[in-house]
């Protein structure tokens, strides 16, 4: 049967590290605990008093002052080990942790996952070759030596770094290793901590080239683990979930993130607020539980995208729109047909084919599939499409023979509404107002990613009506933006309410547009 030892690295709030121990170990699995010693002696001191008769708790006797990016966090993880390995004769894992970590699955549901698959969970990405390194230093983590931190000594640091530099004082990568990167958070089998344990009595040339490496724990167990473990026996994947936000800091979570964390694949996560007492009591109680079932849906990551990219009007790497390529003529027309409910649209679409015989294309910047000519491989790629869309559509105009041609956008594009209105040709807008049941918004959810079949109705419950406002606040910035030639069509509205917004927008006769207004199931889901 699985037994935990877990490597707890923490440097304050000595309350929620008791707490931390106490919780654990009741579920029969054990924690050897690294203080920080920049930590306050007192806390320490009383963290020890509390724990003192719990058999289950070790106490690194050697504790090092660590600093973000040091090796200092490596060795602090190193004595923690050797301290859990000689104190817990019985653990079969090794899981690390921090202060801020919780568990979202029971000890119950742990021991069975560990015990499914012999294999060690370590994110282990190869170092050069991988896009891990988003941004900042790669190659020069390692073949340069950093004696100062970063953040204390920023000027220090790169000071050093440039004349190193400018004096070639690079040096090799240890011959024998392939070098591998990944996140800290870990949970590996015995035999493999014994291995490293060995290797790093063996090679003490190997701990002196990550000593002096930048951010050495992202890449020092990664590297060893691939170097010691047979490739089958690796998952390279952490068991913490964590979600980092676009300048590259941990999102932290709260009271109200309990049931969406539950419903990831993992079986800790972080950061949890030190203010969400109630998160970490209901977790706690959760930890505990017995016969618990969980339902994955694992939405987690998605979901926040979604909820910090909302609103965003200019969003990194999007399209870049000074790119406005030649006009698509000042005799043409373009016609926009938006709503946010495809099929809807789709279904006016084909009904003014038929009436008009005017050339329509449907959601060509949101859809792969959407059926285009061949026009030279232009039309290939959403990223093409949308990088040449003005060349993309004079192709059309021209393979089409026509100076009138309609086309579909999702109410996101405004971006897309403003270049096309900003060139010499007229452009014409109709937007469908249709209305959204729970049920259709639940499906958008699931086909975006943002739920899945298995999210728990609390996360749905608080998500839609952020999902609604979403609509509502494309709809609002489109009639915002007030584009001339704009036009609506509504749901609700009757048939001849309709008909003179189609026969202005399509500048046809009344009886063709009352025909087109008329068709039957038209906003029918």
């Amino acid at each position: 049967m699985a037994k935990i030892a877990y490597i707890l690295l923490c440097h304050k709030d000595p309350e929620a590290v008791i707490q931390q121990a106490e919780r654990l170990t009741s579920a029969g699995d054990c924690i050897a605990i690294h203080f920080d010693a920049r930590g306050g002696t007192k806390d320490y001191a009383r963290i020890r008093a509390a724990l003192k008769d719990n058999p289950d708790v070790a106490f690194v006797r050697r504790r090092v002052r660590c600093g973000w990016g040091e090796w200092s966090l490596v060795a602090a993880t190193l004595h923690g080990l050797r301290t859990a390995e000689a104190a817990f004769p019985r653990a079969t894992h090794f899981y690390m942790l921090s202060g801020d970590c919780m568990p979202i699955k029971s000890a119950e549901y742990a021991h069975a996952f560990l015990e499914r698959d012999d294999a060690d969970y370590i994110e282990s990405f190869d170092f050069f070759d991988s896009d891990w390194i988003k941004t900042g230093m790669k190659e020069d983590r390692l073949i340069y030596r950093h004696f100062v931190n970063e953040r204390k000594h920023k000027r220090l640091f790169y000071w050093s770094l440039d004349l190193q530099r400018r004096l070639r004082l690079s040096r090799r990568v240890p011959s024998d290793l392939r070098m591998m990167i990944g996140s800290q958070w870990w949970c590996l089998r015995r035999r493999t901590i014994e291995a490293i344990l060995d290797f790093c009595r063996a090679r003490p040339d190997v701990l002196r080239f990550f000593r002096t490496t930048w951010i050495p724990d992202e890449t020092f167990f990664q590297t060893l683990v691939r170097h010691l473990v047979p490739g089958p026996e690796i998952r390279a994947r952490t068991l913490t979930f964590l979600i980092f936000s676009d300048y590259g800091m941990p999102v932290t979570f709260y009271n109200d993130h309990y049931h969406m964390l539950l419903s990831q694949d993992f079986l800790f996560a972080r950061k949890i607020s030190p203010e969400a007492q109630e998160l970490k009591r209901r977790l706690g109680a959760v930890y505990a539980s017995e016969g618990t079932e969980f339902s994955i849906s694992g939405e987690g990551r998605n979901l926040y995208a979604f909820l910090t990219n909302r609103g965003r009007i200019g969003r990194r790497f999007a399209p870049r729109f000074w790119e406005t390529e030649a006009s698509l003529g000042r005799d043409r027309e373009l016609l926009i047909v938006t709503c946010k409910k495809w099929h809807v649209a789709k279904r006016l679409l084909e009904r003014v084919r038929q009436i008009t015989n005017l050339p329509a294309v449907d959601y060509l910047f949101s859809e792969e599939h959407t059926p285009l000519p061949d026009l030279g491989g232009i039309q290939t790629t959403m990223e093409k499409r949308t990088r040449h869309r003005r060349a993309l559509l004079r192709m059309l105009f021209d393979h089409y023979q026509t100076d009138r041609l309609m086309i579909c956008l999702d109410p996101a594009h405004i971006a897309l509404m403003q270049d096309f209105y900003s060139d010499r040709c007229t452009t014409r807008m109709l937007e469908i107002q249709t209305e959204f049941t729970d049920e259709y918004l639940l499906g958008h959810a699931r086909r975006v990613g943002l739920a899945g079949e298995q999210t728990p109705p609390e996360t749905i419950d608080r998500l839609l009506p952020t999902i609604r406002y979403d609509v509502q606040f494309e709809s609002d910035r489109i009639r915002d933006a007030a584009f001339p030639h704009f036009h609506t069509i509504r749901e609700r509205a009757s048939v001849d309410e309709n008909t003179g917004p189609l026969s202005q927008f399509l500048r046809i006769p009344p009886e063709q547009a009352r025909e087109i207004a008329a068709t039957e199931h038209l906003f029918v889901d």
